[in-house]
């Protein structure tokens, strides 16, 4: 399987620390956030990946070029980063990824490795990584669930107090199903001009026409973190560096 990893967003909300250095490329416990993810996913047998850059892409090439030489990448550029949201990020991607099996990946992720195992290995073909929470606020993108545990909405204006948990940003798509999510992507982005809109906009127009059902997979045992604001990155660091502490020294 393929993952596609979106890194093309300029990251404002962590300015000066993203003036000259891409969101992704930020240490964690003295490791870039993209490394933590590719390591992780390599770790879990996934050896072939598609990167959407855009804000200081140079950047995040050399690095992942440095970090990995002869992996297998496909590289495409969101080239409106600055005015459009993760939707066209995606849709760039298409080439790589419509009618193929796929994990995709927010690259702003911190998280354990044990989210993806839970992702790669649930029953369903189509299925997205949820937080289970009540602390969420107006950022988080959050998932309604009907009587069958399928996500019925998804998006950051949903109810808290219909809301199952938050969706961290990592979701498995079927071949089947990846061809319906890239002609949702084109039509919205491309047909209708709203690139400036979040990919689970397409998310939800599947599950409407009925043309996918999307299960979610529990995986509020395993650390994750998206990183947004500097008290994110701090926080972030300091979990991780406690849990990588406790490992070297269990037993």
């Amino acid at each position: 399987m393929k993952a596609v990893l979106l890194a093309a967003g300029m990251a404002t909300r962590l300015r000066p620390l993203t003036d000259d250095l891409p969101k992704c490329l930020l240490p964690v416990a003295g490791k870039p956030i993209l490394r933590r993810a590719m390591d992780t996913l390599l770790a879990c047998g996934i050896d072939e990946f598609a990167l959407v850059t855009g804000f200081l892409e140079q950047k995040i090439r050399d690095a992942v070029g440095g970090w990995y030489p002869g992996l297998r990448v496909a590289w495409f550029t969101n080239p409106d980063y600055a005015t459009t949201q993760n939707g066209p990020s995606l849709l760039a991607a298409r080439p790589a990824l419509d009618g193929r099996a796929f994990l995709m990946l927010d690259a702003d992720i911190v998280f354990e490795r044990g989210v993806i195992e839970a992702v790669l290995h649930a029953p369903w073909p189509n299925c997205l990584a949820l937080r289970r929470a009540r602390d969420l606020g107006e950022e988080e993108i959050k998932v309604e669930l009907d009587g069958r545990g399928r996500v019925r909405r998804i998006d950051k204006p949903v109810p808290v107090a219909v809301a199952a948990g938050e969706s961290i940003g990592i979701e498995r798509f079927s071949a089947a199903a990846s061809r319906v999510l890239f002609a949702t992507l084109h039509e919205r982005v491309v047909g209708r001009g709203l690139g400036n809109e979040w990919y689970e906009k397409s998310f939800e127009q599947m599950i409407e026409r009925g043309e996918a059902e999307i299960h979610v997979v529990d995986v509020t045992a395993s650390y994750c973190a998206e990183i947004d604001t500097p008290e994110d990155l701090a926080v972030a660091d300091r979990v991780v560096r406690e849990r990588e502490c406790g490992a070297e020294h269990a037993p």
